[in-house]
């Protein structure tokens, strides 16, 4: 595919990913592509094993948003739910004290992962998948919350590249929460 040739993708939701075990080979060798590099750019464990990516894959409770090339070949990922406690890294306690009114009706989201094949970053893929969330953000006057690691914030500038897409679809509030700073002690005598 050149770098002039723009390709269309479409997106759908669907409950479960990985009916084989190539199939979640496959989609986990996307998502070590684009997620791998943190391993050692991000103080937290940002990377899914392949059976915790093949667990999620199959969870019936966290949303599969995805991007489809015109063979219907997934290029794009991403995880989206309303039942947090199906995400064992965050505190669902935390955001229904922040957000009783929505936690109530089952109004806030967490976004797990977004991801998108290299050979689809021009096509607008990671847009329409976000895209296609915030409609139904926006159906359900709803929260979503995620997390974001520095690299991913101050590097690739993905939070600028969000809230332009948000202010294109009509604009959200958005807000940090909270903040975790890793602190490290040298005691080498420098």
């Amino acid at each position: 595919m050149s770098g002039a040739e723009r390709v269309a993708v479409r997106v759908e939701r669907r409950s479960a990913l990985g009916a084989s075990p190539e199939e979640v080979a496959r989609l986990y060798g996307l998502y070590e592509a684009a997620f791998g590099p943190l391993r050692v750019l991000a103080a937290a464990r940002h990377v899914l094993t392949h059976e915790e990516f093949a667990e999620e894959m199959a969870d019936e409770r966290v949303d599969k948003y995805v991007a489809l090339d015109p063979d219907g070949v997934i290029v794009g990922i991403s995880t989206f739910t309303n039942q947090l406690d199906a995400i064992v890294w965050i505190s669902p306690e935390y955001y229904a004290a922040r957000f009783p009114e929505e936690s109530a009706r089952s109004a806030v989201y967490y976004l797990g992962f977004t991801l998108v094949d290299p050979r689809f970053h021009r096509h607008r893929a990671f847009e329409s998948m976000v895209e296609t969330i915030v409609e139904r953000l926006r159906a359900e006057q709803a929260v979503c919350v995620w997390d974001m690691c520095s690299f991913n914030r101050d590097q690739l500038q993905l939070e600028a590249g969000i809230v332009a897409i948000l202010d294109r679809s009509g604009g959200a509030t958005m807000s940090t929460l909270d903040t975790q700073t890793y602190v490290a002690a040298d005691f080498q005598g420098r």
